[in-house]
């Protein structure tokens, strides 16, 4: 969709607009159905990267301890669990620029996906930037999804992250795309950016061919230490607004609530699925941020009337 298009959804009243994003999900899912992801951090800190708002980034004392790459054994056993618990995917995430193909670190990582692929689920891996090659090798590999948000509008990107390009970000997903994997792209909000800006992330995600499979709409989580750490929370009716316009402009996608849920109300949650949202990460965090417990939202999920996909 059109930015113009976009604006004029986002700005009219707000029940008209989930009104119409409740009709848009019923179209296409199933209403009552939510898929719980988990996520783990196989390789924590000491990135390269200055992305303003985390906390793995090298470049601020943020109090982060750095990991190197976690044992197979230890990574499956995460998984089976998460399996255990309801997880029908599996996303793990490691703090590096990118791999490249004849590395050792991209072939542990091979290692380790088709480990967990061996275990049933989705398997979606965040590694950072990769080109064509990488891409085949992971997909081979068993990897369904590859994580790669595009953060923000391609305007505000300059002024949250300088070490590598919005077109670094576009040129990964393409190669993503040209693979076969499923694109999981989506962007963190209440970073200081404006509402067009966000609304301008969600044009170019509308406007991936194919659109992204699913699209995670994280709220900004300050980390102590990075030059995002003060900032204020977000409005819970810009965020309602979002999932809505996210739903009907990427209608086959899985529009997933992730970081920041922990600063979101239940009622806030509710109206975001009620508005479009069919996805969470569960687990007590997300790379480095908290995340509600998992029997937290099982219970919000069963007062909702709303059940959890199953898994294969």
């Amino acid at each position: 969709m059109k930015f113009d298009q976009l604006r004029v959804l986002y700005h009219q009243s707000l029940f008209d607009l989930i009104s119409q994003s409740r009709a848009v999900h019923l179209e296409h899912w199933a209403g009552e159905e939510v898929q719980r992801c988990s996520l783990l951090s196989i390789k924590t800190g000491g990135c390269s990267e200055d992305c303003a708002y985390c906390a793995q980034s090298a470049h601020y004392s943020t109090g982060l301890e750095r990991e190197e790459l976690l044992s197979i054994e230890r990574i499956v056993d995460v998984a089976t669990r998460a399996r255990a618990q309801g997880a029908t995917r599996f996303c793990m995430g490691a703090a590096w620029r990118g791999v490249s193909d004849g590395t050792e670190k991209f072939g542990r990582v091979l290692e380790i996906v088709r480990a967990v692929s061996r275990l049933g689920m989705e398997v979606c891996v965040t590694l950072g930037e990769i080109g064509p090659d990488e891409a085949r090798k992971l997909r081979a590999a068993g990897v369904t999804a590859y994580n790669h948000n595009i953060d923000t509008s391609p305007e505000f990107y300059p002024q949250i992250v300088s070490t590598h390009t919005f077109q670094d970000r576009l040129n990964t997903i393409a190669a993503v795309q040209e693979s076969g994997m499923s694109v999981c792209c989506g962007g963190i909000i209440g970073m200081g950016e404006s509402e067009d800006d966000r609304l301008r992330m969600i044009e170019i995600l509308s406007e991936l061919d194919p659109q992204p499979q699913s699209v995670p709409i994280n709220c900004l989580v300050p980390m102590p230490g990075t030059p995002l750490a003060d900032q204020a929370p977000l409005d819970i009716f810009e965020l309602v607004r979002l999932i809505a316009v996210a739903r009907i402009a990427l209608p086959r996608a899985r529009v997933r609530l992730a970081a920041g849920r922990t600063r979101i109300s239940r009622e806030g949650q509710a109206l975001c699925f009620f508005a479009g949202a069919n996805s969470i990460f569960f687990g007590d965090k997300l790379l480095t941020a908290q995340n509600p417990a998992a029997d937290l939202d099982l219970a919000l999920l069963r007062e909702l009337g709303l059940r959890t996909e199953v898994g294969a």
